[in-house]
């Protein structure tokens, strides 16, 4: 097998990496890897794994997605714990892979794609020529881009999560529909507070259950989604063609003040500013609160604990409702869609040619096959499929564990899940399964993506965190009664003196530019 040489990356003056361009990527160089644009022998891939192990070099999942490519794959496996750190060292050295998972667009990223040192896609992944790699979700490819430029195909995740999960039984105890408005959710969390909806006579309990949230504004909080329902945009909002920040307008202020009602009128749990994240189930679980907003997922997860509470009747106690019209419209709060990319660095892939093989395999790696390969296993062995779903081999769980926990990390799916689903095991499950496959293509209808998702502002990248934090601090100490609107102004004018004017002067900049 021919060994191809690497070419070393260069330190940028501000500290950040970039890769050397290598001829250009046209086969023009000095006879480095790739110069004559011979085709590539072999695909490496460094990738993270959650699994308790990596896979092994003769692992089956790797064997049939070698078969598949065409070409031997060789993961370079990193624990998702050290992957950050590890890819500095890696753009920093010399033995760079061909493909490169990248968990975000950090600074270190940034500068290096704007260098030349990651492969722009953007036209090829346009061209249609790689089917597979076409995006299901234009809005999410935007999102994943640096500017508006493609430089990795992204890894896929659901674009709505955000939901309303209510106890069913208090629903039913007080003759109560589920929320359709956010006035219907108000009026839910007053009765779950004020009407004794467990019947034991007792004032012991509340509606809404929030925790303290690690982050600032834009991190899909329950405040978040409650902000996107009023219409005040999602991080930013665009008012003629001009970015303006969504905590500037009045519709922000108009949901700042709803919450604030939620917390003063009693209908949130009172250590809402400080509670541990991690015991966010508990109340709900315990009959203290009856109202979580967070993503869907949460909902099968408090199912199962009910079920290990109460198998007869677990699914008496979780309701699940969409996304709710607020007093302006319907909006819904998407996610960014994508959870980091795999980009291409030019060291080794330095033609077009070889551009355009690596772009092939990658083709092949989102097909049908091997989304089922890299998602659920080998089929006939750890698992079976019955009626469309997947059934595991609960003996072979620990290969399983390994394949979702590694295997998947590959898995773009940008073109639309193709793997099986887990078998649900009661009908309720299965019942609940669709309620949120059905609830997440309505509310994608109303999805209100961040229009400056893909624009990097210098100035956000190195003092975005203390910025937001601003916000975010000001948005609890005024819905916990701490400050007064003056204070929210107060706040928005530091936000303004340290940066935040910078960082919407450079914002718009970029915006003015896009195609």
């Amino acid at each position: 097998m021919k060994t191809r040489r690497l070419a070393p990356l260069a330190m940028l003056a501000a500290g950040s990496l970039a890769l050397a361009a290598c001829g250009g990527g046209n086969g023009d160089g000095d006879g480095g890897a790739g110069g004559e644009g011979e085709a590539l022998d072999s695909l490496t891939i460094m990738a993270p794994y959650f699994a308790a192990v990596p896979p092994e070099s003769d692992d089956p999942v790797g064997t049939a997605l070698s078969e598949l490519a065409g070409v031997p794959i060789d993961v370079r496996w990193v624990p998702n714990s050290d992957y950050g750190e590890r890819t500095n060292v890696v753009l920093a050295g010399d033995d760079i892979p061909d493909v490169m998972v990248i968990s975000g667009k950090d600074q270190s990223f940034v500068s290096t794609a704007e260098a030349g040192g990651f492969w722009d896609l953007t036209d090829h992944l346009a061209s249609g020529e790689y089917p597979n790699l076409v995006a299901e979700n234009p809005e999410v490819q935007e999102a994943a881009s640096v500017n508006g430029r493609v430089y990795g195909v992204y890894r896929a995740r659901d674009v709505i999560r955000t939901c309303v999960i209510l106890r069913a039984d208090w629903l039913e105890n007080l003759g109560l529909d589920l929320p359709e408005t956010t006035d219907d959710l108000r009026e839910i969390a007053r009765a779950f507070t004020e009407d004794d909806p467990d019947g034991n006579g007792k004032n012991d309990t509340y509606g809404l259950i929030a925790p303290q949230w690690p982050g600032g504004i834009g991190t899909a909080s329950p405040y978040d989604a409650i902000e996107v329902w009023h219409g005040a945009g999602n991080v930013w909002r665009d008012e003629g063609g001009e970015l303006v920040p969504a905590f500037t307008t009045d519709e922000w202020r108009q949901a700042l003040e709803y919450e604030r009602d939620l917390v003063q009128s009693g209908y949130i749990n009172p250590d809402f500013a400080t509670m541990d994240p991690a015991t966010w189930n508990e109340p709900f679980l315990n009959g203290e609160g009856g109202i979580i907003i967070d993503v869907q997922s949460r909902a099968a997860q408090l199912a199962e604990l009910f079920r290990e509470q109460d198998p007869e009747n677990y699914d008496q106690y979780v309701a699940l409702a969409g996304q709710l019209e607020g007093p302006n419209g319907t909006y819904a709060l998407p996610t960014a869609g994508y959870a980091g990319f795999l980009a291409i660095p030019r060291s080794n892939v330095q033609t077009e040619e070889q551009l355009h093989q690596v772009l092939a395999i990658l083709d092949k790696l989102n097909s049908t096959e091997a989304q089922i390969l890299m998602n659920n296993g080998i089929e006939g062995d750890n698992f079976t499929v019955e009626d469309g779903f997947a059934v595991y081999d609960e003996s072979k769980q620990d290969f399983t564990d390994q394949v979702t926990g590694a295997w998947a990390q590959l898995g773009m799916n940008v073109a639309g899940y193709e793997g099986y689903s887990p078998k649900p095991q009661t009908e309720y499950d299965e019942q609940l399964a669709q309620l949120r496959l059905d609830l997440q293509a309505e509310d994608l209808e109303n999805a209100v993506f961040n229009p400056a998702a893909s624009l990097v502002s210098e100035t956000y990248m190195s003092t975005g965190t203390q910025l937001d934090n601003i916000i975010g601090d000001a948005r609890i100490q005024y819905i916990a009664g701490q400050i007064d609107e003056a204070g929210v102004d107060a706040a928005i004018q530091r936000w303004r003196d340290t940066g935040g004017d910078q960082v919407t002067a450079e914002i718009n900049e970029l915006y003015a530019q896009l195609d």
